[in-house]
């Protein structure tokens, strides 16, 4: 070889040797006006307040730790204006009737008479109104629950006839869970207003309880369509749908695919774990390292457990090709408020739609 060439040769690889040791760069963070600037642009038309709105998301990413990427600001607003068009407290037709409906359906699965039930809501609340005249006029999910509030209070027996009957497990505009609420209440960035539950139905509680719902667990898909998805059915649950998927490939059993793996609230397994038990011997697991694996569900980490790499390699020996590694779920949407058949997987295409007018913008 000829001498230049040999020099040429050892600059290319120290170029080569240099440039593999560099470490990539993370995006420099963005200040909270240029994330604000993104919302404002972001924003569908018809949404009112637009700073107002802009400020309350900003201020929730910034306080979870969430990246305000195009891709992550468009997901919050597309459920958002999904769930509720970008009104911080929506009104739902008809709500006194639901609420009626269902208080009566549990006050008879609790075996609490009707005729007991009817007084208690013709007593007169502090504003002068009867409980029942309150419910007949009530508009929106945040005046619903306050109502309960103020009648599990106020009413003799009140508590004990009505604590847990609020019928209202979702409010805000992003339509949170009031459960998930309260159980991420740590770190929430502004005074509570008596409680967690009534922040829910403020605009910048609901927001940051909603994004933390959509965004502040970690994923391996491929596509937004998917948290979509779990926003409605629960984390994981398109994953998790789509082990189940491989489950009856492997085995022949048909499950449904609604990504619930375990029954949590019992020992006895579920239809889930009863068919991976019948692989047991091929995947060299005994029953209880299958339940301890399987209760892994609800983290990423269940991708890294043998349980869940041996059913995949087993179903696609079986299918004689790759299976995919989320999937909508198979869930009918259940509640009071629905008045027609819908699907978890007809909610995330739905949100998904508006996902892709927003990258568009």
């Amino acid at each position: 070889m000829q001498p230049h060439r040999l020099i040429l040769g050892i600059a290319a690889l120290l170029v080569l040797a240099g440039c593999s040791g560099q470490r990539t760069q993370a995006p420099p963070a963005r200040e909270p006006a240029q994330v604000k600037a993104e919302i404002l642009r972001l924003l569908p038309g018809k949404a009112v307040d637009r700073q107002g709105w802009a400020t309350d998301i900003q201020v929730a990413f910034a306080a979870q730790n969430i990246e305000p990427t195009t891709q992550n600001l468009c997901s919050v607003l597309a459920v958002t204006e999904q769930e509720s068009t970008f009104e911080a407290d929506p009104s739902v037709p008809g709500l006194g009737k639901i609420a009626r409906d269902e208080i009566n359906r549990r006050a008879a699965k609790a075996h609490i008479p009707e005729l007991l039930v009817n007084a208690a809501l013709q007593v007169h609340s502090p504003n002068g109104k009867t409980y029942s005249d309150r419910l007949d006029a009530v508009r929106s999910e945040k005046e619903l629950s306050a109502i309960f509030d103020d009648f599990i209070g106020m009413v003799p027996m009140g508590r004990t006839l009505f604590a847990g009957f609020n019928p209202v497990h979702t409010g805000g505009p992003m339509q949170v869970s009031i459960d998930f609420a309260e159980q991420q209440a740590k770190g929430y960035p502004y005074p509570v207003n008596g409680s967690i539950r009534r922040e829910v139905f403020t605009r910048r509680g609901g927001m940051y309880f909603g994004i933390a719902h959509l965004l502040g667990y970690p994923v391996s898909y491929q596509a937004p369509l998917y948290r979509f998805a779990d926003f409605n059915a629960g984390w994981y649950a398109s994953r998790n749908a789509a082990f189940q998927n491989a489950v009856s490939r492997a085995t022949g059993i048909p499950l449904a695919l609604d990504g619930d793996l375990v029954n949590y609230d019992s020992i006895m397994p579920g239809s889930t774990e009863r068919a991976v038990r019948t692989l047991g011997k091929r995947l060299d697991m005994r029953n209880p390292v299958i339940r301890d694996q399987l209760e892994e569900g609800k983290t990423l980490a269940f991708e890294e457990t043998r349980l869940y790499q041996r059913v995949f390699a087993l179903a696609e020996e079986a299918e004689g090709r790759p299976l995919p590694r989320a999937l909508l779920p198979g869930i009918v949407l259940q509640s009071p408020k629905i008045t027609r058949k819908l699907t978890t997987a007809w909610f995330a295409q739905r949100v998904d739609e508006r996902y892709k007018r927003c990258m568009a913008r």
